[in-house]
């Protein structure tokens, strides 16, 4: 960093030589070498600071030297004083313009008390944060007059949101250790939520009574992998989800005790697909005869009947293509300071983008992507459902149910998801496998062999499995839903010896 140009210690607007007001950059020498002082008399002032305040934070590059080597110095176990640190900056020539190693004890030599270390030091990290908000700010100006057409103004702005966020949330002051006391009372509380919620969930329900009893309800700050095959239901699932959520939210109410508003990125589908999907859904009718118009009049009344009731629902959708997974922080981050957010959906990971660093190589890519969507569902409270295709290794096993092997592209997705669900539907395979008679086979073999093809397509029709793979705070294991394929519907799976006859 250059000298910084004469000003005063708030970086007020003063006159050069020639007359041109400017005004420099803040800073405040006189607490930089305050600190600097305090921690050479008593190193035990750099606890206080060392948590947030870095080199690059000082405005004077040669205070920013003299903390680095004491960073060292301490962080070795060993004493940081004018001693100690002569000889890293014998040879120094930046120290010469201060007065050469001469400075150390100076620095030393003018403190009065340490007590106020810790302010000096809040003061130097809050200028240096005014010093990246001017250079933000300007580069934002500088950008907009480019007249180049590679970075449309949208971009522009999503960019700037995003160095905005970084800085807001790099090198936090606040945070840290909290007492076990204040945790053991905010644990307690979500315990007596989830007591008092008619379900006894302690996360955003589904509306899917057996998922919800083995997950719980869907758990702030988790990422939740839903990963299958094509042609499985993933999106229907999802949507299945994401709709009942925003079903069960009760407005008015400073925290919602059952559903939530959600966010939909659709990367594949159109909104208005994924609307005519939860319409078909809703009223029980083929998405197909609706985009084609083939309704009767009683379908249609009934198309409208659905479309008035989930009309209010707080379901927002975002079908951004090829979005990057900056765009979706910042995007979720808007939504929730402007309208609340409950549940975050992501369809699906793979048609995410990361940052350009990455975008060479897939699977650290993948894994940016996967450990940021970790991070913003742990920053929004908040949790995160984010689909996965699987790799082609399930369709060359005799048998077809996905493994955690199975996730595509790279291991990072098992290992920073908190729960890892694949949908699975053995009616999709046995359809596509209807047995044929082999030659010279005797016809009560074939006979046989397809009566057992027919009896287990009976068993799994119109039902579908989704096998919890992992969960961090729960068990594993398999539910089975219903799945309606005509209207992509899921729902609770009535066994046969639960179902009661009708009274005669």
């Amino acid at each position: 960093m250059s000298a910084l140009p004469p000003m005063d210690s708030r970086g007020a607007a003063v006159t050069s030589t020639d007359g041109t007001p400017f005004r420099a950059p803040p800073h405040n020498r006189d607490a930089e070498q305050a600190l600097l002082g305090a921690i050479l008399l008593n190193n035990r002032a750099f606890e206080k600071v060392s948590e947030f305040l870095r080199p690059e934070h000082f405005a004077e590059p040669v205070h920013g030297r003299i903390f680095a080597a004491m960073t060292t110095l301490i962080g070795r176990g060993q004493i940081a004083d004018p001693v100690t640190l002569k000889p890293y900056f014998d040879r120094d020539e930046s120290l010469a313009e201060v007065g050469g190693a001469a400075y150390l004890p100076a620095l030393a030599n003018s403190v009065v008390s340490i007590l106020n270390a810790e302010d000096y030091g809040r003061l130097i990290f809050d200028l240096h944060l005014r010093r990246e908000l001017i250079e933000l700010g300007t580069d934002v100006v500088n950008t907009a007059f480019d007249p180049g057409l590679d970075h449309p103004a949208q971009t522009q702005i999503e960019g700037a949101e995003a160095r905005l966020y970084e800085l807001a949330t790099f090198g936090q002051i606040e945070g840290g250790f909290r007492d076990f006391s204040s945790v053991l009372t905010e644990s307690i509380r979500q315990a007596e939520a989830a007591h008092k919620r008619q379900g006894k969930l302690s996360g955003v329900p589904t509306g899917l009574i057996d998922l919800d009893r083995k997950l719980g309800g869907l758990h702030a700050s988790d990422l939740i992998i839903l990963a299958g095959r094509p042609s499985m239901g993933k999106t229907a699932l999802a949507t299945n989800i994401a709709f009942n959520a925003a079903r069960a939210y009760r407005p008015g109410e400073e925290k919602a005790e059952d559903g939530a508003m959600v966010a939909f990125f659709s990367l594949e589908m159109s909104s208005e697909q994924l609307a005519t999907r939860i319409l078909a859904e809703q009223a029980e009718i083929a998405s197909h005869r609706i985009r084609q118009g083939e309704l009767a009049h009683a379908e249609f009344d009934r198309l409208v009947v659905a479309a008035q009731e989930i009309n209010r629902l707080p379901l927002f959708i975002d079908d951004t293509p090829a979005l990057s997974v900056s765009a979706v922080r910042t995007r979720a981050r808007r939504l929730k300071r402007q309208h609340g957010l409950g549940l975050i959906v992501v369809d699906y990971l793979q048609l995410l983008r990361g940052s350009a660093s990455t975008s060479e190589n897939r699977v650290q890519e993948i894994s940016e992507i996967t450990r940021s969507l970790k991070a913003l569902a742990k920053e929004l409270g908040v949790p995160v459902i984010a689909l996965s295709q699987l790799s082609r290794a399930v369709e060359s096993r005799e048998d077809k149910r996905p493994q955690l092997s199975d996730l595509r592209e790279s291991g990072s997705i098992e290992q920073d998801a908190d729960v890892v669900m694949f949908v699975f539907r053995e009616q999709y395979y046995l359809e596509r496998a209807e047995p044929g008679r082999r030659p010279e086979e005797a016809e009560d073999k074939f006979n046989e062999r397809y009566a057992k093809w027919k009896e287990r397509c009976e068993e799994v029709w119109n039902t579908a499995e989704v096998i919890v793979a992992k969960q961090r705070h729960g068990p594993v294991g398999s539910v089975r839903l219903s799945f309606h394929g005509e209207f992509t519907k899921f729902g609770n799976h009535i066994a046969d010896d639960h179902y009661q006859a009708p009274d005669r």
